[in-house]
């Protein structure tokens, strides 16, 4: 074995200790959301402080900096896959080698205890508290992006952003969601004016228990493929996808006046918990076998949730399941959950202060202020104390609303709490990146519709396994999106979809 060879082993090793260290974290952090008493947390946040710390050392060793060196002088002997997992190693060595451990150590403590806060000022619409906690975070997030940043040869946000979806910079996302601002005014215009041509659907009215309502995500759970072998759903204040690709835990938040929002964040996080599961087996604990950056991962989601899930087809199959959940609980209007119906309420535009729960025409403009504001805040353009009247304006301006409350506007979402700035910009990214696999994956498989609405996923779960799932980071978001589709991500494509969904 020569020099570099056996150095590329021992960076294996190294890694897949990395690798299951962050898995402790990641199982830790759903404890945390979804079954930690309260009392809990300064303990939690001591546990989670640490192993961010061991990881931080562990990557930072200048042992690993020299093997990294001595596996790169020599590639040739190392295959693709391994050039590659080589590549992803020594993005994430710059990335952690300019922040300190005492700033990692701090930045997770802070996070934890921003997040405590959140839980309670949220809702009460309580941002006074929130700000209190937010502000020495953000603080944190500040050094930390310039310390990246200077490591990297990065603009601060630049470098949050290139922790999320790796090569997309300020300059790249500003022309996209320009390209998007110039035309989802007019789509949402002219969605609105037919809309209000069209009769309006029948109301869903009926009891909806959260025992049935939990049995019947699981039944599609199921059916799109989710194995309950290598995972579960619980309950959490904001749903989410986690743990890892064998032990895949998911969560979601009932409300018994309706169903539509909890489902769909399943059928979303589901979208999220099979890609995990289809990562490469060969290259599990390695960074090559990993998801390919968070626009990539957002895709999966957006497209079982918004692309697949919304379609005619899946509601003519899925229409007899819903109505059968509910209806031992109280009568339910047979023609109000008719496929038809639900679809006319899975397509309903309209301007909502709750992101998640918004329809796919107004949900970029969620996108683009929460990226705007991040972006502000960063820089110190945008005080903490100033945060919900600039939301609120940034809501005006985009979509005639403006939130009641703080709990309905800046409050809404955990992800400030984490520190996660540069986050935003992946769902809108994913979103365009859905709309233009699923297009794909519809020409290349002609059975995928038909199958869908016999409640088949295979030919869609197959396609997604070859072309996205199975690769990894074997290639970058660009190369694994034009391979899989024919060309670079298109805004064009995206304002395609609309079009036919919303415009008829």
């Amino acid at each position: 074995m020569s020099a570099a060879t056996a150095a590329y082993a021992e960076l294996e090793r190294r890694f897949r200790r990395l690798a299951n260290i962050g898995g402790a974290s990641s199982v830790l952090h759903w404890d945390w959301a979804t079954m930690m008493p309260e009392g809990g947390a300064n303990a939690r946040s001591d546990q989670l402080a640490e192993l961010s710390v061991i990881s931080h050392e562990l990557i930072t060793d200048p042992r690993l900096d020299e093997l990294l060196g001595r596996a790169e002088s020599e590639t040739r002997a190392l295959d693709d896959w391994q050039r590659a997992n080589l590549r992803e190693m020594r993005h994430r060595q710059r990335h952690a080698a300019g922040v300190p451990p005492d700033l990692v150590e701090a930045l997770s403590k802070a996070s934890a205890k921003c997040e405590m806060v959140w839980r309670e000022a949220k809702p009460k619409g309580d941002f006074k508290a929130f700000a209190e906690s937010f502000t020495p975070l953000l603080g944190l997030v500040r050094e930390k992006a310039a310390a990246k940043g200077a490591a990297l040869g990065l603009a601060p946000y630049d470098a949050l952003i290139d922790a999320f979806d790796p090569g997309y910079t300020v300059k790249e996302i500003d022309r996209i969601f320009a390209e998007l601002e110039a035309f989802l005014p007019n789509v949402l215009a002219r969605a609105l004016a037919r809309q209000d041509q069209l009769p309006q659907p029948l109301k869903l009215e009926g009891r909806f228990p959260i025992p049935a309502q939990r049995a019947l995500a699981e039944q599609l759970m199921g059916r799109l493929g989710f194995e309950f072998a290598h995972g579960r759903l619980d309950v959490s204040l904001h749903p989410f996808c986690g743990g890892v690709p064998e032990d895949v835990r998911i969560t979601t938040r009932y409300a018994e006046s309706g169903f539509a929002s909890a489902l769909m964040a399943v059928l979303h996080e589901t979208g999220h918990a099979l890609y995990e599961r289809g990562l490469p087996e060969a290259w599990r604990l390695q960074p090559v076998g990993e998801a390919r950056g968070m626009s990539v991962h957002e895709s999966q989601s957006l497209l079982i949730e918004m692309q697949a899930c919304r379609s005619l087809e899946f509601l003519a199959f899925a229409a007899p399941l819903i109505r059968e959940a509910f209806q031992a609980h109280a009568p339910v209007d047979g023609a109000a959950f008719e496929p038809a119906n639900l679809y006319a309420h899975s397509i309903r535009v309209k301007a909502d202060f709750i992101r998640v729960d918004a329809d796919e025409v107004t949900y970029p403009f969620h996108i683009l202020l929460r990226y705007r504001l991040e972006k502000d805040l960063l820089s110190g353009a945008l005080k903490v104390a100033d945060l919900p009247d600039a939301w609120n304006a940034g809501m005006k301006r985009h979509l005639g609303i403006v939130p009641p409350s703080a709990t309905l506007g800046c409050l809404q979402d955990i992800h400030w709490t984490g520190g996660d700035l540069g986050y935003f910009p992946s769902y809108t990214l994913g979103a365009m990146t859905a709309a233009q696999l699923f297009d794909a994956a519809k020409r290349a498989e002609l059975d995928l519709l038909p199958g869908i609405a016999r409640g088949d996923f295979a030919p869609l779960l197959g396609w997604l396994r070859r072309n996205v799932h199975g690769l990894g980071s074997l290639y970058d978001s660009r190369e694994l999106v034009t391979r899989a589709t024919g060309k670079p991500l298109d805004p064009l494509v995206f304002k395609a979809h609309l079009e036919r969904r919303y415009l008829g």
